[in-house]
């Protein structure tokens, strides 16, 4: 019997979860045991899953958990450096040249351990199965607003916290958007772009939508400081051009707030490269350069601001794929392994 363990979040301002009570029904239907841990910040309360047949286990117990248990969140694992022998799901960040990332694969190494990373989960096209990607987007354009009211008002865009619903959120902006700014979009036609256009369209912001043909000369792309607001969409990947390099910050420009969706500033091949570091909850924006003002934009949990909607969407995309784990040689599961053991041989 495949035994799938749902661990709780311990990243702050972590609420989201990718299985819903009505997936956990789904898997011990078909024959999983399921244990759930306790958590006083999922957005979706235990007693949901303890009604559909899940076991219940204490808050960050997985470490004990039986060594054949498949263990799977969303967020980073505590950076204690401790062997990892279990089999993780989760975003591991660590294939695309991450300093943290090599310290994680030498963790599973050390341990025995396998790393299924869901941004790698991918069908026999090579699409990801499940992505959170739609309401970073949408969050992440909320925020890179947020930032450009404030520096309207001669400040940084103040700290942001979850909402109850997408609603709530819009119904913000709207009291506080007066003047309209206008916005560059590249990535557009992906997940993200869909959800960071989506916001904008809504907020009444004009958007130059841009995707792969639009880049592919390499640049440089002088249209993007001709726009008030920038939105990054694109993963960082060998190949990827600069999309805002270090020059445009002494360059006349018009740009004024960057949101970086993708948000990889330390990768090698980030795009953005005006900026080095996440910025955070408590301080969503960093100032690059003063005069004139350049504002980034660049949260790595964004979908965790809509923490209901951005779980119940991905875990309906996933839940297909993990009624599939029983199969760990075949499908989604084997091509993630073998990413993950490319990866590991490699350090």
């Amino acid at each position: 019997m495949t035994h799938l363990w749902l661990r709780a979040e311990q990243r702050a301002h972590e609420e989201r979860v990718g299985l819903t009570p009505e997936g956990a029904k789904a898997l011990i239907d078909a024959g999983f045991r399921l244990t759930v841990e306790e958590s006083s910040v999922r957005a979706i309360p235990l007693q949901g899953y303890v009604d559909a047949g899940a076991e219940v286990a204490p808050e960050n117990s997985w470490p004990t958990a039986p060594r054949d248990a498949i263990i799977f969140g969303l967020k980073e694992l505590p950076e204690d450096g401790t062997p990892l022998p279990h089999r993780h799901i989760m975003f591991g960040h660590a294939y695309k040249g991450q300093f943290s990332g090599k310290a994680l694969l030498e963790r599973f190494k050390a341990g025995g351990g396998t790393l299924y990373d869901l941004e790698y989960l991918v069908d026999e096209t090579g699409r990801r199965v499940a992505a959170f990607g739609y309401w970073a987007g949408f969050a992440g354009a909320a925020v890179t607003l947020k930032t450009w009211l404030a520096q309207k008002e001669g400040a940084l865009c103040p700290p942001v916290g979850a909402y109850a619903n997408k609603d709530a959120l819009l119904d913000e902006l709207r009291a506080d958007l007066v003047t309209k700014p206008n916005a560059i979009v590249i990535g557009a036609l992906g997940r993200v772009g869909t959800g960071a256009s989506d916001l904008l369209e809504a907020m009444g912001v004009s958007v130059t939508k841009w995707d792969m043909a639009e880049t592919a000369n390499g640049g440089p792309f002088p249209e993007i400081l001709e726009h008030d607001i920038f939105i990054n969409c694109i993963l960082a990947r060998p190949g990827t051009p600069q999309f805002v390099p270090l020059s445009a910050k002494e360059t006349p420009r018009k740009l004024t707030a960057i949101g970086d969706v993708a948000c990889d500033p330390d990768s090698d091949y980030n795009p953005i490269p005006v900026y080095s570091e996440a910025t955070t909850w408590e301080a969503p924006a960093v100032r690059v350069h003063d005069t004139p003002p350049l504002d980034v934009m660049a949260i790595d949990n964004l979908p965790s601001m809509l923490p209901l909607e951005s779980s119940e969407d991905f875990a309906a995309q996933l839940l297909p794929s993990l009624l599939t784990l029983d199969v760990l040689t075949e499908g989604v599961w084997a091509r993630a392994e073998k990413d993950f053991v490319t990866h590991v041989g490699a350090l």
